[in-house]
């Protein structure tokens, strides 16, 4: 519930303090007195979308602040706990606009941001007119409204899900559609290019090793030569020949040498098991030098066809084993792609038949809740002097979506046997701003909290009818808070709380005032509203008649 509005520098509102009650409040004034100044204000602070031109001439800047009651359980305590805000039974926002059009914003004293303050605004107001700016009329925005009616956000979730399944299966399928088309377009491709790597069948670091055994092959015939010249050099004829003559030589001179020649002999045992070692290697070398001679022949295709391959396919040699084991994992889901395909039909299959069950189960209860709508609505419109007239609400195909696939249109009939249409193509002002009130008594029963604005909702209507029309103004606000701005009497006579809305030249500057009114107040302005400018003692006595009905 709004309790309390705070004003300062807005447009012609120099400083405004109003203190708002339970049930119903009323706004009366003469036009142009600033009566839509209070909601263009009260839309600032709740972060509306409206105009841009609000601070007062010569200030600074603009402030509104609003105070509301939160219940246990209110709405606005979800939003409030997901941004992070201090919660408490009371809620205070607050919003500042500055000359050069900056606007800052606070909830609880916490700054936020306008997304926040709108968030808010959703649980805490509902603002209607003739021109109904919250959508009513709008048939784009009856599908949720009637799901609001009938609170059907489990079915939505679930009719929401699935759908999200359908189409990540779709995409599934059509991803793997596209795939195996372009792998068809490849198919021959791919197995030419296995089968000629499956025939090589190259090993990693092949290359390099027949690479160095075709240059020891290209050199073979020079060093055979020089090879033997080296074996030749360390055998008997060499180094071996001669090593062993100075070990003949040492050893008939160690036996008179005592000893002194002792080292000298082991060192050339030594050698000599050096010169083995260096004999073995030479003869080995010599041995690896005796090939084939259609061994390079051989090495020199097998290098040349792993070379050639790894620049046709653009990787180095080493690469090119795991280059075909991609190739054959390709091939191998070009193989497995029809099954593949098969698979993820089905599964869209079971996720189109998921969410048809889903999608029927949300029609049906739509159905049922639009009966209930259009029941309660035939419930609202005879006191509201509309008895002839029919409301319907008629449940259309659509093409599947998130949110089902249905349309739904709220229609009206203002006299028997004349077509329904939509509301604001069939109705008159007078009718349309009552289907209106109906449609909202209808769409907000159960909402506890809510404060409900009416600006000029009875606006072409009078006598029975504006009666009418305050009184189902004043059992809406039973159980609430409700807000209407009014030209007409005896809606205003049915008011619980009377303010009046006056603009006074003060000086040279033009502002508006709103005055909380006595019982003796509302007698004068409901004369004026009756008679005019000029007031008279008749005028009195049918606003004091009116007060005693109401």
């Amino acid at each position: 519930m709004l309790r309390a509005l705070d004003i300062r520098d807005m447009l012609i509102i120099d400083r405004l303090e109003l203190d708002f009650r339970p049930g119903l409040n009323v706004l009366t004034g003469e036009t142009g007195a600033g009566k839509s100044i209070l909601l263009d204000s009260l839309g600032f602070v709740l972060g509306w979308r409206g105009r841009a031109d609000l601070v007062r001439e010569g200030a600074e800047q603009g402030e509104v602040s609003a105070v509301f009651d939160l219940p246990p359980g209110h709405p606005a305590r979800a939003v409030l706990a997901e941004a992070g805000l201090p919660d408490g039974d009371e809620l205070i926002l607050r919003r500042v606009n500055s000359r050069e059009g900056r606007k800052t914003a606070w909830v609880n004293d916490r700054r936020v941001s306008g997304e926040v303050l709108r968030a808010l605004s959703d649980t805490l107001v509902e603002l209607h007119g003739q021109q109904d700016d919250r959508g009513l009329l709008d048939p784009r925005g009856h599908r949720a409204m009637l799901d609001d009616f009938a609170g059907l956000a489990a079915e939505k979730a679930a009719v929401a899900a699935a759908w999200a399944d359908r189409r990540r299966a779709a995409q599934a399928l059509d991803a793997a559609e596209a795939a195996l088309a372009e792998m068809r377009a490849e198919e021959d491709f791919l197995r030419h290019a296995v089968a000629e790597l499956d025939d090589l069948d190259p090993e990693p670091g092949e290359e390099a090793t027949l690479d160095s055994r075709r240059r020891v092959m290209q050199g073979a015939e020079r060093m055979r030569l020089d090879v033997a010249r080296a074996a030749q050099g360390l055998g008997t004829d060499g180094a071996e020949g001669a090593m062993a003559e100075a070990m003949r030589w040492l050893d008939g001179l160690a036996a008179g040498a005592e000893g002194a020649l002792d080292g000298a002999m082991a060192a050339l045992e030594r050698a000599m098991v050096e010169l083995g070692e260096a004999q073995d290697g030479v003869a080995r070398f010599a041995d690896a030098l005796d090939f084939d001679p259609g061994e390079l022949e051989r090495v020199e295709e097998r290098l040349f066809a792993i070379r050639a391959l790894a620049r046709k396919h653009g990787v180095l040699p080493d690469d090119l084993g795991g280059f075909a084991e991609e190739l054959r994992r390709r091939l191998s889901d070009l193989d497995g792609g029809e099954g593949r395909i098969g698979e993820l039909g089905s599964e869209l299959s079971a996720a189109e038949a998921r969410y048809a069950e889903a999608a029927g189960a949300l029609r049906a209860a739509r159905e049922a809740a639009a009966g209930r709508l259009d029941a309660a609505m035939a419930a609202e419109l005879p006191p509201l002097k509309l008895n002839r007239a029919v409301f319907r609400t008629e449940i259309g195909a659509a093409e599947p979506g998130p949110e089902g696939n249905e349309t739904v249109t709220f229609e009206v009939a203002t006299n028997p046997g004349a077509p329904a249409g939509p509301l604001n193509r069939i109705a008159s002002g007078g009718e349309l701003s009552r289907f209106l009130l109906a449609l909202k008594v209808c769409l907000t029963r159960g909402a506890e909290g809510l404060t409900l604005i009416f600006d000029e909702i009875d606006r072409g209507v009078g006598g029975a009818t504006a009666d009418a029309v305050g009184k189902r103004l004043e059992a809406l606000a039973g159980d609430g808070q409700v807000l209407v701005v009014t030209h007409s009497p005896q809606v205003a006579a049915r008011g619980g709380h009377h303010w009046r809305v006056s603009k006074d030249v003060d000086g040279g500057a033009t502002l508006s005032r709103v005055v909380p009114l006595s019982a003796e107040d509302r007698i004068d302005e409901l004369a004026r509203m009756l008679a005019g400018d000029t007031v008279t003692e008749a005028a009195r006595e049918a606003a004091r008649a009116l007060l005693a009905a109401g």
